[in-house]
């Protein structure tokens, strides 16, 4: 099963969520390397302003990626948001993704993210202005609304075809559940009988499964995987083994989650510097001594080192028998 984009297929329907600190460039190629069909950029602001920070200069940077090149962008002036697609087309983007899905305070706070979920007049001037502004597909993230009673997820879904956006990803949860609780699907669906354009699932997605499950039960085009994927950026390929043969691919051996951890450092250490690339690597490996059960003390450790050289050593000594750390205990084949 493939997702369609404009003129765009892609691989398989499994898309990667944008995340803020996040899906980097060197995440989002580590998930396309080991199956995800589509990986958008981290949400970067509307005010082109504000694109000479190192930090936006990081998510404006697709060197050596596989296209489409997705660029997010996040605002709620139509014009403003318009200019800054037409700026992120001729920087390289293939694919423009408004946002509309954030529960971020923050954000909201700004009215864009899902806050923009409550004025759907705005929301169509938005989605209009962009689409007239570039040459490429645009695509659409939201909720279901902003709140168990205002859910207008199918009324902004129609309002966004309408408007000639070419995909639309909807997170199974209104702004005001942010992550709690359980995403529902029921909408997804109703949004997916609503409109001709192609609906990718959003919530909770957590393993080939369930993957299945809701692809099923939503009658989506795709799905798209987040919070899942940190630790575990191997989850894609065993959905879309599970897809394609409906049997489970056995877990990644312990050498194979080493190696994977240590190219995943090497790329951050190049991307950011040693001395940034470090510091932004602590939560990676955080989220991946979760997943792999890692004794909490042996986590702390590993989180805590200053240098490059020290983090990958404990990463080669935690996943190497007959070394000086215990078996991490990780749920993987020997």
């Amino acid at each position: 099963m493939s997702l369609i984009i404009g003129p765009y297929k892609m691989r398989n329907c499994l898309v990667l969520a944008p995340m803020a600190g996040v899906t980097d460039r060197p995440f989002r190629q580590l998930c396309r390397e080991l199956g995800a069909g589509l990986t958008p950029s981290e949400m970067l602001t509307a005010d082109t302003r504000l694109w000479s920070t190192r930090k936006s200069r990081r998510r404006l940077d697709y060197e050596g990626e596989p296209g489409p090149v997705v660029v997010q962008i996040a605002g709620a002036q139509p014009q403003m948001l318009a200019t800054a697609a037409r700026e992120a087309v001729s920087r390289g983007a293939q694919i423009i993704d408004i946002i509309m899905g954030c529960p971020a305070k923050k954000v909201c706070r700004q009215m864009a993210g899902s806050a923009l979920l409550k004025d759907e007049d705005l929301v169509e001037r938005i989605l209009a202005a962009v689409v007239d502004a570039v040459d490429v597909p645009v695509t659409l993230k939201i909720r279901t609304g902003w709140d168990q009673e205002h859910r207008n997820g199918l009324r902004i879904a129609r309002i966004a075809e309408r408007c000639g956006i070419m995909a639309l990803a909807v997170h199974g949860r209104t702004r005001a559940c942010r992550f709690q609780g359980k995403a529902e699907y029921r909408t997804i669906r109703q949004i997916k009988q609503a409109v001709a354009i192609p609906v990718i699932a959003n919530g909770d997605i957590d393993s080939p499964q369930k993957a299945v499950r809701v692809l099923k039960e939503t009658k989506a085009d795709g799905i798209m995987i987040g919070r899942a994927a940190q630790g575990q950026p191997w989850l894609f390929s065993q959905i879309d083994f599970y897809c394609r043969y409906g049997k489970l691919k056995p877990a990644p051996a312990k050498h194979q989650v080493r190696d994977i951890m240590l190219a995943h450092l090497q790329n951050l250490y190049r991307f950011y510097g040693e001395y940034t690339g470090v510091r932004v690597a602590r939560k990676h490996l955080g989220w991946y001594f979760d997943a792999c059960g890692i004794q909490a003390q042996l986590r702390n450790k590993a989180v805590r080192v200053e240098t490059a050289t020290e983090q990958e050593r404990l990463v080669k000594t935690l996943f190497s028998i007959g070394e000086e750390y215990p078996d991490p205990g990780c749920n993987l084949a020997a």
